[in-house]
C-alpha cells in the first residue's frame, strides 16, 4: 500500500496497534478474558489496539506458540509472574528459610522469560511471617533480592516487586479466594526503600494503582517522585476493581502524570470489567489518547 494511500484512509481502516500512543498499554488477560485460551485472549487485546500482553503461570503455556502468536499480532509480552503467587509456599522472600526454593523459582522464571521473549518477571514478598520481627522480614526480603539479582542480571531480565493491599475485604480478581489480608509488602515507603537497599537496576517495583490507592492514596505524588523505581503499572479502580471511570481514582490525571515523567514501560489494565470488556479497553484507550 502506499504511504500517500493509507494517510487518506479514515482512522478506523489503520490497524489500532499501529497508532502512536503517549502511553505503552498492555492488558494481564485473565480477568478480562476469562474462560479463553491465552491465545484467543492475545487476539482480544491486539484486536483493541493495545502493544502488549501479560499473564499469570508460565507453565502451562506453550513458549514457542505464544512467541509465534505475538510476532504474528504484534504483541509483546509485558511481563510473566516469577515466583507463583500472592503467598508463594516455599519460595517467598519473608523467610530466610525459603531463600533457596526462591531463588530455584528465579532462575526458572528467568529462563522462562527468554522463551516468551520478555523482560519483567513479577515477584511476590509472600505473606508475613508470625515467629519473625518486621526488620528481620525487610532484611530477608533485601538479601533474597540481592542474591536474585545475580541471576537475573546477566540476562537482562527486571524483577518488578509487587506491593499488595491488605485493606479490602475481598480480592475482586479471586473473590472466592484469601484476600490476602497477611501479604508482607501492602506499602510503597518500604517498597520503594528496598529498592534503594538492593541497589541494582534490576529490581524495581510494580505500582498497583489499585492497591495503593487502597493502602495510601497520594497516588501521583508518589509516582512523581518515585518513578525511577517503578518499572510497571496495573491499572484498576476503587472500589471493586473495575474498569477507570467506575470509582473513585482520577484515571485522566494519573496517566497524564505517568507520561508526564518520561515513563517507557508498561500501563497494563488488571481490572474485573463491569460491563462488556472490549469496550472497556476501547473507552481506556480513547482516554489515553486524549492526554
Amino acid at each position: 500500500m502506499r504511504r500517500r494511500t493509507l494517510l487518506t484512509l479514515p482512522l478506523a481502516a489503520v490497524p489500532a496497534a499501529t497508532a502512536r500512543l503517549p502511553l505503552k498499554l498492555s492488558v494481564r488477560v485473565e480477568p478480562l478474558f476469562p474462560g479463553l485460551t491465552l491465545d484467543a485472549q492475545m487476539r482480544k487485546v491486539a484486536e483493541a489496539g493495545y502493544q502488549a500482553f501479560e499473564f499469570g503461570d508460565w507453565r502451562a503455556q506453550d513458549s514457542k506458540q505464544i512467541t509465534a502468536l505475538s510476532k504474528q499480532l504484534p504483541l509483546e509480552c509485558a511481563c510473566i509472574v516469577g515466583n507463583r503467587g500472592v503467598n508463594p509456599i516455599g519460595m517467598g522472600l519473608c523467610n530466610p528459610a525459603e531463600r533457596e526454593g526462591f531463588l530455584a523459582e528465579i532462575r526458572a522464571s528467568t529462563e522462562a522469560a527468554k522463551r516468551f521473549e520478555t523482560t519483567r518477571i513479577v515477584v511476590l514478598s509472600g505473606f508475613k511471617v508470625p515467629a519473625l520481627s518486621r526488620q528481620t522480614q525487610h532484611d530477608s526480603i533485601v538479601e533474597g533480592l540481592k542474591r536474585a539479582h545475580d541471576i537475573v542480571a546477566p540476562h537482562g531480565v527486571t524483577m518488578i516487586v509487587e506491593v499488595i493491599n491488605t485493606l479490602a475485604p475481598i480480592e475482586p480478581l479471586n473473590p472466592k479466594g484469601n484476600n490476602h489480608a497477611d501479604y508482607y509488602l501492602d506499602r510503597t515507603p518500604e517498597a520503594f526503600q528496598i529498592v534503594r537497599e538492593v541497589g541494582s537496576p534490576f529490581v524495581k517495583i510494580l505500582y498497583d494503582i489499585y492497591h495503593t490507592q487502597i493502602m495510601e492514596g497520594n497516588v501521583i505524588e508518589t509516582i512523581r517522585k518515585n518513578i525511577a523505581a517503578i518499572a510497571h503499572f496495573h491499572v484498576g479502580d476503587v472500589p471493586g476493581r473495575h474498569e477507570p471511570g467506575t470509582g473513585e481514582i482520577h484515571h485522566p490525571n494519573v496517566f497524564r502524570a505517568i507520561r508526564d515523567t518520561g515513563f517507557k514501560g508498561f500501563v497494563a489494565m488488571e481490572y474485573v470489567p463491569s460491563k462488556d470488556a472490549m469496550q472497556t479497553l476501547k473507552d481506556v484507550r480513547r482516554m489515553v489518547e486524549r492526554l
